[in-house]
């Protein structure tokens, strides 16, 4: 029997995943909150390096949404590397006037998906022996 708390990581997973899909619309739609340089998305190698890294893991955890006990390691990678990748840029947004809109965009973003994914894995009990 799936508890709710299952039930709520796989609606987490799609929701999550589709957010990562959507990295390269939310540049273009507020640049200071989730580009890290002037001119428009498409203008930067790096950013749409990570576009395309994000856009893979959203499509990955769209993936492990239909079996996350059988994608841990997967979900546990999202988790740790947005909460890395957090702590990276609130260093950056800190030390930087002009990336300070990130602290109200992406880092925490990030690590709102890490939480509430480190959480329901927990609550779903799908990880224990």
């Amino acid at each position: 029997m799936k508890t709710t708390s299952y039930t709520l990581l796989r609606l987490a997973l799609v929701v999550i995943g589709a957010l990562m899909l959507l990295l390269y619309p939310l540049a273009v739609i507020w640049p200071s909150g989730w580009a890290w340089h002037d001119g428009a998305p498409h203008q930067s190698h790096y950013f749409m390096m990570i576009v395309a890294l994000y856009a893979t893991l959203g499509g990955f955890l769209l993936y492990a949404s239909q079996r996350p006990e059988a994608h841990l390691s997967l979900i546990w990678f999202a988790v740790v590397s947005s909460v890395v990748h957090a702590a990276v840029m609130a260093v950056q947004s800190l030390g930087s006037d002009h990336h300070r809109g990130h602290l109200w965009g992406d880092v925490p973003a990030l690590v709102l998906a890490a939480a509430v994914l480190a959480i329901l894995v927990r609550a779903a009990k799908i990880g224990d022996r």
